[in-house]
Formats: structure tokens, C-alpha cells, sequence
């Protein structure tokens, strides 16, 4: 088994390969790394490779020639320990991706609220810009089922509150937690929209072969968006609901049809998405 580490060396404005005022032209690993790392996977050991890096590296190319891939980003004090703990079973890992892992080196590590022209699509172009690891996406030394999706209404008034509910198991052999991500989808809008966004989570820890359900409260606040006349707006409608990553969905879709007039959001407005486990 081969431990390989790979990534950043800190610095201010050229003094390192990341930091501040340390751009790059593309996001490949930096000086010979990407030679290194191919050196050692020739040789046919078992490799973990684990990116301590300040910006996301492509990684595409190692998937499935690796026997993990670890995104550890820069540590502070304690993260040698905390790692430690990741890669010998110790601790039983639960982050998720802040960002994308692009595939390629021409990849950027962009925001995953795409419109459906920033995504994989036939005849759009002929590169598929479908990211190696998706916003949101984490992997754990137990399993996870998220199953059930339900709302407590098909529809819901544009100043009203929608719940929305799924059952999560730990299907594995250990302990572990897990992060239920809820996103949303507004497929047809006076401007151009994200294909999905983000609009709650919940952390919850769950033991080996328990469930439960967990259930958000979601505000229609959080379904708003800034109109062609840069107010912020929330528009009748469909809106669809799923549970999983930015690129993948776990349980779901389940659509809701917001009613009433196009509701202006003036002042303050609903931030977060409470949620209750029962």
C-alpha cells in the first residue's frame, strides 16, 4: 500500500503555488507531481492519494486507479492527527465537497449553481465539462439510504412554508454520520436559473442498521431569486425537490406547485432551513 500526498505549497503572489495573488492557467497538479503520481501507480501498488492542496486539482484521471481519494484542502494544526485518524479507520470520515473536483486540467473549479447551458448537454458542445466529483459529494466507511421523499402539500402559496421529509438508514457495519442535502429546482422562471441549488442540510448521526426521518421546514424565501428588474422575487409555479449532491440524487424528485401572485421580498428574508429528526 502506497500513502502518496500531492498538493499546494503555500505562498503570497508567486511565492507558492497557492495563495493569494498565486493564479495558475489550469488546474493540473503543480511542477512534476502528475509525474510522480503516474510513477507510482505503474508500479501497481494499492495507492491512496491525498490531496493537502488550497484550490481543487483535477483529479479525474485517478478515479479507479486509486484505492481512494482523499481531499484534505490545507490543514490547520490539528489535521495531520485528524487524518491520521481518516486513513487508519479510526475516524469514520463524514465531509462533503464545498466544490467541485474538476475532471480535466482545462476544468475550473467553478460554482456548481450552473444554468442548464453551463452543464453536459448533446449538441451544446463537444467537451463534457461534467465535473470528476460533485459539489456535495463525501464517501464514509459505512452506507447511507435515503428513501420516501414526501411533502406535506402539492401545493404551497408564494408567501407560504412547504415541509419536505425523507428516511435515512445507515445500511453499514459501523457508526457513522451523514450530511442530508436538500436541493431545488426551478425549471421554468422569468430569468435564467441554476440547474439545482442547494436550499438545506442536516448532520445526523446515525449507529449501525438505525433510521430515521428527517424533515425540513422550507420557506418559500428560500425559493427567491433576483427578477430582470434586480428584485428579489418569488414567482408561482413548479418548484422540485430531491435529496442527494449536486450531481447526483438520492431520493426524489417530488414537485410542488407554488400558487398566488409573484411576491416581492422586501427587507430581510427567511436564511435557513430548519429541520427536526424523528
Amino acid at each position: 500500500m502506497v500513502l502518496l500526498a500531492v498538493g499546494d505549497r503555500a505562498g503570497m503572489f508567486g511565492g507558492g503555488t497557492s495563495g493569494e495573488g498565486c493564479d495558475v492557467p489550469d488546474v493540473s497538479l503543480p511542477g512534476y507531481q502528475p509525474e510522480l503520481v503516474e510513477a507510482i501507480l505503474r508500479t501497481g501498488q494499492r495507492t491512496v492519494l491525498v490531496s493537502v492542496s488550497g484550490r481543487p486539482y483535477a483529479l479525474g484521471q485517478y478515479l479507479g486507479r486509486t484505492a481512494a481519494l482523499v481531499q484534505a484542502f490545507f490543514l490547520g494544526e490539528e489535521g495531520g492527527a485528524a487524518l491520521a485518524g481518516v486513513l487508519s479507520g479510526r475516524i469514520n470520515p463524514s465531509g462533503k465537497l464545498p466544490v467541485w473536483i474538476p475532471r480535466r486540467p482545462g476544468g475550473q473549479p467553478y460554482t456548481y449553481l450552473a444554468p442548464p447551458l453551463g452543464e453536459n448537454g448533446e449538441g451544446v458542445s463537444n467537451l463534457d465539462p461534467t465535473p470528476a466529483l460533485p459539489f456535495g459529494h463525501g464517501l464514509s466507511y459505512t452506507s447511507f439510504r435515503h428513501e420516501n421523499l414526501q411533502v406535506s402539500a402539492a401545493k404551497a402559496d408564494t408567501a407560504g412554508t412547504v415541509d419536505v421529509s425523507v428516511f435515512v438508514a445507515n445500511d453499514g457495519t459501523r457508526d457513522g454520520d451523514e450530511v442530508v442535502q436538500l436541493y431545488a429546482s426551478d425549471p421554468v422562471a422569468c430569468v435564467t436559473r441554476p440547474v439545482t441549488q442547494l436550499i438545506g442540510f442536516a448532520r445526523i448521526h446515525l449507529t449501525a442498521g438505525q433510521s430515521t426521518q428527517v424533515r425540513f421546514s422550507v420557506h418559500t424565501d428560500r425559493l427567491s431569486f433576483t427578477g430582470p428588474d434586480m428584485k428579489r422575487i418569488v414567482e408561482p409555479g413548479e418548484m422540485i425537490f430531491r435529496i442527494g449532491t449536486a450531481g447526483a440524487t438520492y431520493a426524489g424528485p417530488l414537485s410542488v406547485q407554488l400558487a398566488g401572485p409573484t411576491r416581492a421580498v422586501v427587507g430581510e428574508r427567511v436564511m435557513d432551513t430548519p429541520f427536526t429528526i424523528r
